[in-house]
């Protein structure tokens, strides 16, 4: 017989107890059982921890007794039993419990000690991005040429940069603009340009293989790089009194400004154009990056003047140029890199092991990388289709922004000595400032002048 039916011939009782069975569904009971243990009581067994038997006991004898004698009760004995009852809190209809009264809750911490807890942690409020540039300047016979590094901001807060043959120089304290140099023809166009640390000299590349050096204050030549490069020098780091030139002959090539014969290391690795060259911060490793897809990791204590240096890590991940190069500020072996049209990726490498850590598809060509001095962020410049900067929140790779304004691809990025504003140009042909990192976190002096490093160049023909 089925479990569920019902035998017409079975008892009364029978009947009963197997619907008061049927009616435990499971639902029901896996409700009770989550319930917590102290609440899981039989509801016709009594809490007796909860009760008051004194008074119980009254109310089953002689307060029954008064109900059932009203008029053995005078009025002035029924008022004096209200009071009696009101003062001892006996106007209860309750005689059994069930349930305990439930706990008074208890504060984690007293009072005093969670206002200070709140107080030390307040919370950030979220930084305003400015979605369009605050400034907007023409930059007329900008090179459209993804290959070149065309722009800098020196710490002393001049920003350079090369339009056709000529560099100029436009001071963000008051916004004038300077012309430091005009390159013959036949020498130029300028391919490069880099403020030293100092903030008052810098290197100029030239299409025809030399650098010259410059004194932007007494506005002067201090001297020419020769010799060192065949072909056309596209890219230029400082690291102190060294500078590092980068040439489409595929050599990097240490020059040592201080000295008559500046060459002190050589490089060989790249096959093709050097595009990308950034020293860490700590002045030990050199990055560079080439228009044959490689990135070269190498180490200062390894270079020899006698030889080709070897490289640390030669990284083949990237499938296109690789010019973007960034060290990170908060961590000094973690390299962001970003590859060209056929690669779209940013790549973020760990430069002591030469693993790849992660790689993010940008969707366009990574033209330009900078890294947020005050916030864990990174902000990338693009090509085609949206030539917009993007900033990226890091590790995790959100994108927290997208700027647009440019026209064309977003070829150079610079930052300002407060880490505050960057400044973009494109082959638009135009200079922008956008306010995409926000205010710096604490006030930082002025760089102090060294110029120990070209005390003697005045002197070197």
């Amino acid at each position: 017989m089925d479990a569920g039916s019902v035998n017409s011939s079975s008892s009364s009782s029978s009947t009963i107890t197997n619907l008061k069975e049927q009616s435990r569904s499971p639902l029901r009971e896996q409700y009770l059982q989550k319930k917590n243990s102290r609440e899981n009581l039989d509801r016709f067994i009594p809490n007796r921890s909860a009760m008051d038997f004194d008074y119980a006991h009254y109310m089953l004898t002689d307060g029954r007794k008064d109900k059932e004698n009203p008029t053995a009760s005078s009025p002035s004995r029924e008022a004096y039993r209200k009071h009696l009852a009101e003062t001892f809190n006996m106007n209860r209809t309750r005689i059994l419990a069930f349930k305990n009264k439930p706990p008074v809750p208890v504060e984690s911490f007293p009072p005093q000690f969670s206002s200070s807890l709140h107080q030390d942690k307040p919370t950030k409020p979220r930084r305003n991005i400015p979605q369009t540039s605050e400034r907007t300047l023409d930059a007329p016979d900008l090179v459209d040429d993804y290959y070149l590094n065309l722009m800098d901001w020196g710490s002393c807060n001049v920003l350079a940069i090369a339009l056709g043959n000529t560099v100029y120089l436009w001071d963000a304290s008051n916004g004038s603009t300077s012309e430091l140099v005009t390159i013959d023809d036949e020498n130029g166009p300028v391919t490069s340009v880099s403020w030293a640390p100092d903030g008052q000299h810098i290197a100029i590349g030239l299409n025809n293989s030399e650098v010259q050096l410059w004194d932007s204050t007494a506005n002067r030549q201090l001297r020419t790089l020769r010799g060192g490069h065949r072909l056309r020098v596209g890219s230029l780091a400082w690291n102190n009194h060294i500078l590092t030139t980068g040439g489409m002959d595929g050599l990097i090539i240490n020059n040592d400004v201080r000295i008559r014969s500046p060459i002190v290391e050589t490089y060989r690795g790249h096959e093709q154009e050097v595009c990308g060259l950034k020293w860490s911060a700590s002045g030990q490793q050199l990055a560079s990056g080439g228009n044959d897809n490689l990135l070269h990791i190498w180490d200062r204590s390894m270079a020899s003047s006698n030889s080709a240096t070897q490289w640390v890590h030669r990284l083949e991940d990237h499938t296109s140029a690789v010019k973007a190069l960034a060290w990170c500020p908060f961590q000094s072996n973690l390299l962001a890199t970003g590859g060209g049209g056929g690669d779209r990726c940013i790549k973020f490498w760990n430069t002591h092991t030469g693993a790849c850590l992660n790689s993010v598809d940008t969707g366009s060509q990574v033209c330009a990388l900078l890294w947020n001095k005050n916030e864990r962020e990174l902000l990338s410049s693009h090509g085609f289709t949206q030539n917009q900067l993007t900033l990226w929140k890091y590790p995790s790779m959100v994108k927290m922004a997208e700027l647009t304004g440019h026209t064309s691809r977003v070829l150079f990025m610079a930052q300002s000595p407060d880490g505050c504003t960057v400044a973009t140009a494109a082959a638009d042909e135009t200079l922008r400032f956008w306010n995409v990192f926000g205010a710096p976190q604490v006030a930082k002096p002025a760089p102090k002048v060294n110029a120990e490093p070209f005390s003697h160049i005045n002197r070197i023909r």
